[in-house]
């Protein structure tokens, strides 16, 4: 049943142009679904990662110390101001060559594969910008309440946890989404150190059956809803975390007449 429907799809959009008889073979078809799950898996992995290292990392930015502030300050302007792709094959050949080698004289072997290289440097690159975004978020929310805290016996720790952190994630809220659908679009850079996501498997079908088009079109789509679908789940969870009269304008205000 699938595989006649899939085969009345190829047969439709051939009116277009485009030619997927190349999905009609088992092979092919299923390097792509691998690479999309793949995929998938590298954009779960980043997203997770890079927002708990992005917490560590805004903990650091506000910490009391100066020197570990500094340190902290360091590598978020480096890693902002340095091409994601370019931090990433830096990761792969210069630092995973130097670890091979490095295990070789031991007679080990390297056990760092080409996926921990992706999610590992796509997360810190990205956690950087959430710690920014949360340092603000920290910074923004009302003396007030951090006094207010501080009165009822908080601890420094458990004014950040309970008070300052929870504030400041909501207030954080659409530049973490951001962030995030742009991490999801960065993943597709994992291919070029070799991992088999999907634009890799589509790259190794367009270099044999010269179908670029296909294949693009193919990868747009497939980005493009699941950028989507992380842009929806962002604004839902937007506005179920929203803060009750936070930065609403009230009717008299905004012009309108104030009802009792």
């Amino acid at each position: 049943m699938a595989d006649d429907l899939l085969l009345r799809v190829i047969a439709l959009v051939r009116h277009a142009g485009l030619d997927y008889g190349f999905l009609a073979e088992a092979y092919e078809r299923n390097a792509l679904l691998h690479g999309a799950r793949l995929s998938l898996q590298v954009m779960f992995s980043t997203v997770v990662l890079s927002l708990i290292l992005g917490v560590v990392l805004a903990r650091l930015l506000i910490s009391p110390r100066r020197r570990v502030a500094q340190l902290a300050q360091g590598f978020v302007e480096l890693t902002r101001n340095t091409p994601t792709l370019v931090q990433l094959c830096c990761a792969f050949l210069v630092v995973n060559t130097l670890i091979t080698q490095a295990l070789t004289q031991w007679q080990l072997r390297n056990p760092l594969t080409p996926f921990f290289w992706a999610v590992a440097i796509l997360s810190l690159h990205k956690a950087a910008f959430h710690a920014e975004a949360l340092r603000g978020g920290i910074e923004a929310v009302p003396p007030a309440m951090v006094e207010a805290a501080t009165s009822l016996g908080f601890s420094a720790r458990e004014r950040l946890w309970r008070v300052q952190l929870p504030l400041a994630f909501r207030a954080a809220l659409p530049s973490l989404m951001n962030n995030t659908v742009e991490l999801v679009k960065a993943s597709s850079l994992a291919s070029a150190i070799a991992v088999g996501d999907i634009t890799y498997s589509a790259l190794m079908i367009w270099t044999q059956r010269d179908n670029v088009l296909e294949c693009m079109v193919l990868l747009l789509l497939f980005y493009g809803v699941v950028t989507y679908a992380v842009h929806a789940a962002g604004v839902w969870i937007e506005r179920r975390l929203r803060m009750p009269g936070y930065g609403a304008t009230s009717p008299a205000i905004a012009g309108g007449p104030a009802h009792a």
